[in-house]
């Protein structure tokens, strides 16, 4: 993954975990994002993509995801992103993230090795990739705040010391 409005390649992610009024077990960890918004949490077992290579790599030229996986990706800084679709087999939903964990853009159902970047906006730290069709069916949209350790604590919409 690059930096501003440089296309990158994009990996996958898949599944839900749990839905409404799900009561989520634990402190933050960094193999789990939760998502909350409209009363409604969901919750996914992520790798975590934090560094150029793994974000280059991503889940690209995977068959298949087990249920309740994603990737989190996540930069240094806030930047313009894009993503693409090359050599990535399963549809996929994007979770574009702001600084604070806050869901600015959802990109739903990328198609499978389509080259055509898919630009998540400018002031991006973080997104998140699931089994496409996934985020619809969730009701996950813009305004949904998500928790995890990468994101800066002092800024999280939902930081980890907070009340489920």
């Amino acid at each position: 993954m690059g930096s501003g409005g440089q296309i990158v390649r994009v990996a996958l992610a898949a599944g839900m975990v749990a839905l409404a009024g799900m009561a989520a077990a634990g402190p933050c960890r960094e193999d789990v994002v939760k998502l909350r918004g409209d009363g409604d949490q969901a919750r996914f077992r992520v790798e975590l993509a934090d560094e150029e290579a793994e974000q280059r790599q991503g889940l690209m030229n995977r068959d298949s995801l087990a249920s309740g996986a994603g990737m989190l990706f996540v930069y240094p800084e806030p930047q313009r992103v894009a993503f693409w679709m090359k050599n990535t087999r399963i549809p996929l939903d994007m979770i574009f993230l702001d600084a604070g964990g806050t869901v600015q853009k959802v990109h739903h159902e990328a198609v499978p090795h389509d080259e055509t970047p898919i630009f998540g906006g400018d002031n991006i730290q973080s997104v998140l990739e699931i089994n496409g069709g996934l985020a619809r069916r969730i009701g996950i949209e813009a305004g949904w705040e998500l928790r995890h350790p990468a994101i800066d604590q002092d800024r999280a919409a939902w930081p980890c010391s907070a009340a489920e």
